[in-house]
């Protein structure tokens, strides 16, 4: 029979019906907590470091994001390793645990269809992920502006922004990789470790998986072309991690003067003065498939997870 009404209907309820849960549950205290407290030690060590080394530098203020004081991480790498542990901890339990506590069976008695329970709970993790990075950047604008004593320019906050929103869409993947394996996966538990072991996998070992595979193609050492077909084979097999291709967003966004996320090539520099800033959108261009592959994976797994989801049976 067909469905009468909006598929969609009743999202918003469960949406801020989820973050709401979230947002007062005891794991995602302490989860939040101990992402503050890294980030705000990030943050200082950074101020830290421009106070010694870049107090002369243009972009200032880009610089609290990515500068790094040792033995601690920049604020931009403490953000993606973290991330993936919050949003997989927003999603393990998504599905499974309203099976487990015999509660999807109330959901679906209330005048709400399947497609909005799964979209709610999507939507009400990513509105608790975009809270906390709204709230972590300007915390971190706000330390810079005090103690720096300099305001960022419109090119800097525009720039951030963007970061931002790509930072959110690389929290987004994993918590739809954690949802999915929550919709396929019945066991909380096994759900969380199949998830943090993609996470693992992808995040330390990859970058030791694609040289190696990269190497099975053939190079000439008198060739020049086929060791940069091969650096670009390993390129391309490196990006399949979200990892990689948040890193690459992030070195050409926060830093104007890149130009490139590979090998810079001299028709690249034709025109260019060398150490000048890109413009914000040309940068931006310059890793849109980077970002369009992290969208495109958020969906993909989202969909999985929904194709699951619509075929599953629920008894009361």
């Amino acid at each position: 029979m067909p469905r009468e009404g909006s598929p969609f209907k009743g999202v918003g309820i469960v949406a801020l019906k989820e973050a709401a849960d979230h947002m007062s549950s005891a794991r995602m205290h302490l989860v939040m907590l101990l992402v503050l407290l890294t980030a705000i030690a990030a943050a200082w060590g950074a101020i830290d470091r421009i106070r010694d080394t870049t107090a002369e530098d243009a972009y200032l203020f880009l610089k609290l994001f990515t500068v790094a004081r040792e033995p601690l991480p920049s604020f931009a790498a403490f953000l993606g390793f973290l991330l993936p542990l919050v949003a997989i901890s927003l999603g393990f339990d998504a599905v499974n645990g309203e099976f487990n506590r015999r509660t999807m069976s109330r959901l679906l008695a209330q005048p709400v269809y399947r497609d909005a329970i799964l979209f709610g709970k999507f939507l009400g993790g990513l509105l608790v992920i975009a809270i906390a990075l709204l709230t972590l950047w300007l915390l971190t604008v706000g330390l810079g502006i005090l103690t720096l004593g300099l305001p960022p320019s419109g090119a800097d906050i525009v720039r951030s922004v963007f970061w931002l929103i790509a930072t959110l869409f690389y929290a987004g993947v994993w918590l739809a990789l954690a949802i999915s394996f929550s919709t396929v996966i019945r066991t909380p538990a096994t759900s969380a470790l199949a998830a943090l072991s993609v996470w693992l996998i992808l995040t330390f070992f990859w970058g030791m998986i694609a040289p190696l595979l990269a190497s099975l193609q053939p190079v000439d050492s008198f060739d020049p072309v086929s060791i940069v077909n091969q650096y670009e084979l390993q390129q391309s097999i490196a990006r399949f991690s979200p990892q990689t291709l948040y890193s690459e967003i992030t070195g050409l966004l926060l830093n104007p003067s890149a130009r490139s996320v590979g090998p810079l090539f001299m028709h690249q520099l034709q025109g260019a003065v060398i150490g000048a800033p890109l413009p914000t959108m040309e940068s931006v261009m310059i890793v849109w498939p980077q970002i369009s592959c992290m969208v495109a994976a958020m969906l993909v797994l989202f969909t999985l997870a929904y194709v699951v989801f619509q075929r599953q049976e629920v008894r009361a």
